[in-house]
């Protein structure tokens, strides 16, 4: 987004930034204050003084830096008024006088070091979810309890205690070095994915999707990979560039589910798709390549078949093979079974299914059940496929996978 012109009013000025860089000023005074509560009441304070003295005094040459500033002197001031300070704080205050507006790329780093934070290992995965689209994307508490049917004082708690938690044990605000990048590194692309697989897929509720949920994970990884272009972070923005192609052809007007085989391709959209494409090769010829990379090579394969027919399973086996070395779950390799029931036909997948099933692991995983009872259907063996279909039933908590599960069902008893 762009920042404000002379010809903007004072007031449409700071509505301008404040959309497009309130964030970016959080993230520095985070840095600078080292406490996320104090942080945000000074960005807070500094937009109001802006909305104050912008239409006085004029827009300032770089309004990121002069709320910075200005957040950064209402921060000492707080400080001061709640006497809450001894000598060690008075050395800090100075500091923080004394600290420089930030440049450009200085504040780029700062948004990179918040990220790193909201997703500390030392968090639970709900607080690193919870704290991150609080932070860095600026969802409302309301908007992320909402979003994953969680009622909003706990979502509340769960958001002071995380911020609790880094002040409290000291959390570092930075990027982690070179021999800890890669694992932390991981954990944020975790968080990432299971934000935007809600919003593509929602695990429960009336909606088989949630599009906000699916725009502030593209938009958080598109951001990470501006400042950390990693070939894995460009897999993953990848991965779902590629799914998000899909979105308008995966459900009915009537919100019901479109199989991938039965989908209109032509609403599939082929700007997201040649981006996804291009990440893809990217992330491959750099040979660091990792799981989210192959996966969204996997989905290059399907996006670049103009028909069900033309798909390339061979090679999105071969794919699942090499995806399999690096990471063994079982999903991975529920979806290399249903990968191979297309290249070699149901009766070369069941035996498969049966053995992941049988492993324990993916008992409770309404779409293993869901696999195993398509694959029987397609066998002619109604009587399994209806009693996998039931299980899938009670398992399922997302209403148009319900509604799916229950139309097959109801074929087999026609």
């Amino acid at each position: 987004m762009s920042l404000p012109t002379a010809d903007d009013s004072p007031r449409e000025a700071v509505e301008a930034v404040y959309r497009s860089d309130s964030r970016r000023v959080l993230a520095t005074l985070i840095r600078l204050l080292g406490d996320f509560e104090l942080a945000e009441e000074a960005m807070h304070e500094a937009f109001a003084a802006a909305v104050e003295q912008w239409p006085r005094d004029g827009v300032p040459d770089n309004p990121r830096a002069w709320l910075v500033s200005a957040g950064r002197f209402k921060a000492i001031d707080s400080i001061r008024r709640q006497a809450r300070f001894d000598v060690l704080d008075e050395e800090k205050i100075e500091s923080l006088a004394a600290e420089e507006a930030p440049e450009k790329d200085a504040i780029g780093d700062d948004r990179l070091r918040l990220i790193f934070t909201c997703c500390h290992p030392a968090l639970s995965p709900d607080a690193q979810v919870a704290l991150t689209l609080r932070e860095i994307c600026d969802l409302k508490t309301e908007e992320i309890a909402s979003a994953f049917l969680t009622p909003a004082p706990t979502l509340a708690q769960r958001i002071v205690r995380a911020k609790t938690k880094i002040r409290d044990a000291r959390i570092p605000y930075e990027v982690p070095g070179a021999a800890q990048l890669a694992e932390r590194l991981d954990a944020v692309l975790r968080v990432i994915y299971l934000v935007f697989n809600e919003g593509y897929s929602a695990s429960s509720g009336a909606s088989a999707t949630r599009a906000d949920l699916s725009a502030e994970a593209l938009r958080l990884a598109r951001l990470l990979v501006e400042l950390l272009p990693e070939p894995e972070a460009m897999g993953l923005l990848a991965l779902m560039l590629l799914h998000e192609s899909r979105r308008a052809a995966r459900t009915s007007p009537g919100g019901d589910l479109i199989l991938l085989e039965d989908q209109d391709r032509s609403k599939w959209d082929p700007g997201l798709i040649a981006d996804g494409v291009a990440l893809v090769e990217k992330a491959l010829s750099s040979r660091r390549f990792g799981p989210y990379s192959l996966q969204a090579a996997i989905s290059a394969v399907h996006a670049e078949a103009r028909t069900p027919e033309a798909t390339d399973w061979p090679q999105i086996v071969a794919l699942y093979d090499v995806l399999a070395g690096l990471d063994s779950s079982p999903v991975i390799a529920l979806n290399r079974a249903v990968a191979v029931a297309m290249r070699d036909g149901p009766a070369a997948a069941l035996p498969l299914v049966n053995e992941i099933l049988k492993q324990g692991e993916l008992v409770d995983y309404h779409l293993a059940h869901a696999a195993h009872a398509d694959l029987c259907r397609r066998l002619g063996r109604n009587f399994e496929a209806r009693a996998s279909y039931i299980r899938a039933l009670a398992l399922a908590r997302q209403e148009p996978e319900r509604r799916f599960l229950k139309q097959r069902l109801s074929e087999l008893q026609d």
